[in-house]
């Protein structure tokens, strides 16, 4: 009876909130407190760092607060409003903005840092998510593709111009997630794979770029398509490849080669940028099984790896707790990622559908880039781990992501 009652006490609570979504996020946002609080705390006596990420969390929360509780209606029609002020300001950044790391993408407000770029991402996905819901809408239909384009390529082409190709290729992803979600043909986004894939693969060696184009064209008789189109699907294939290294070379800014150069061959340049996934290997090796224990990391506490609070804060966990703790907390992350994908399969409302599977796509990309980047099977891009890594905007757009997620799932029990 008793057991019968706090169920039925759960489940009002529900109508109003999604506990698990909320749960989730209170404890990915006090982990990544915990271990920035070790990552920064040798060398920053006055705690800058640990108490500015507080701040965004309280703020964070505020916002996640909000967009858990705003009406359908409100969210919907400030959508545009939201989409057009992220584009003003990504204008203002190329003008105004500071530089870090070649990269001029942060407007300087008062004490406050404040990146566009993490509010494009979501105000691309918000206008997406309220062009698919509309009835008239279809994913076959080449003028709505060419809307849908141009919601991410204006955003896509400011945030290059930073250069910031970390954060465009995020829009992408975004862009793909959602075209998926809404039944686009899996030969096209297949095909993207495949371009994207041999023009990495290109860079490396030509003998693997051919082999890898061969079996990538191989794969394609599996959509059974019409010859013409099996054509032209290889063609952009092994185009893609061998444009690749022209653009490399001609277009891709320096410390683009660079990064691109070390996640081919990390050792090529030890002293220099490779110095920084050499290193966070290091750590992330010495943490074996079980760990160090909490702030007893060597290379993390002598702050041997660069950036160990933002880009490459993953090394921590991985030395302090070794492979047990990094898989909890990847198992953690990737809960947060499956746990969007059931609230989109759960919402009958085709704008908050589409909403919570293009966020469950931003975190996951989000995880797989960062924590790909400290264990150097991926190039250096500038992509924070969600909810975990130093960044004020990162963690407070993250938990107003949390917030629509919430939203969406109350409105299934409407």
């Amino acid at each position: 009876m008793l057991l019968q009652e706090k169920k039925s006490n759960l489940d009002k609570i529900e109508r109003y909130i999604d506990i698990k979504t909320l749960v989730l996020t209170i404890v990915l946002v006090s982990i990544g407190l915990v271990v920035l609080y070790s990552g920064t705390a040798t060398f920053d006596s006055k705690l800058t760092f640990f108490n500015k990420q507080i701040l965004s969390a309280l703020i964070g929360l505020a916002f996640m607060a909000i967009f858990a509780f705003l009406p359908t209606y409100v969210l919907k029609a400030s959508v545009p409003i939201v989409y057009g002020v992220s584009i003003a300001i990504l204008i203002v950044v190329l003008k105004f903005g500071t530089s870090a790391h070649g990269t001029q993408g942060w407007l300087n407000i008062g004490s406050f840092t404040f990146q566009p770029a993490e509010l494009a991402k979501v105000a691309v996905l918000l206008f997406l998510a309220k062009h698919l819901s509309k009835y008239t809408t279809n994913v076959g239909n080449i003028m709505d593709i060419f809307v849908m384009l141009l919601i991410v390529l204006v955003p896509f082409g400011l945030i290059l111009l930073q250069p910031d190709f970390g954060s465009a290729i995020i829009l992408v992803m975004i862009f793909l997630g959602v075209l998926f979600w809404a039944g686009f043909d899996g030969y096209y986004l297949y095909l993207i794979f495949a371009m994207l894939l041999t023009g990495v693969v290109a860079l490396k060696s030509t003998n693997l770029f051919i082999s890898i184009a061969i079996l990538l064209s191989i794969i394609l008789i599996v959509f059974r398509k019409k010859i013409y189109m099996y054509i032209l699907g290889v063609l952009l294939i092994v185009g893609v490849g061998i444009l690749s290294p022209f653009v490399y070379n001609n277009v891709l800014a320096s410390h683009q080669q660079a990064r691109i150069n070390v996640f081919l061959n990390p050792g090529s340049d030890p002293q220099g940028i490779g110095y920084n996934v050499l290193q966070s290997l290091l750590a992330v090796g010495s943490g074996g099984i079980g760990g160090k224990g909490y702030l007893q990391g060597t290379l993390t506490q002598l702050r041997y790896v660069p950036m160990q609070w933002s880009d490459f804060i993953f090394s921590i966990p991985a030395e302090e707790f070794g492979l047990l703790g990094s898989t909890a907390l990847i198992i953690l992350l990737l809960l947060m990622v499956y746990r969007a994908g059931i609230i989109a399969s759960l919402c009958k409302d085709k704008f908050y559908s589409v909403l919570a599977f293009g966020t469950a796509t931003m975190f996951l990309f989000h995880i797989f880039v960062n924590i790909g980047m400290v264990i150097g099977i991926f190039p250096v891009m500038g992509i924070p781990l969600p909810f975990i890594s130093q960044g004020g905007t990162s963690l407070i757009i993250n938990m107003s992501l949390a917030g629509l997620l919430m939203n969406a799932y109350r409105s299934t029990k409407k």
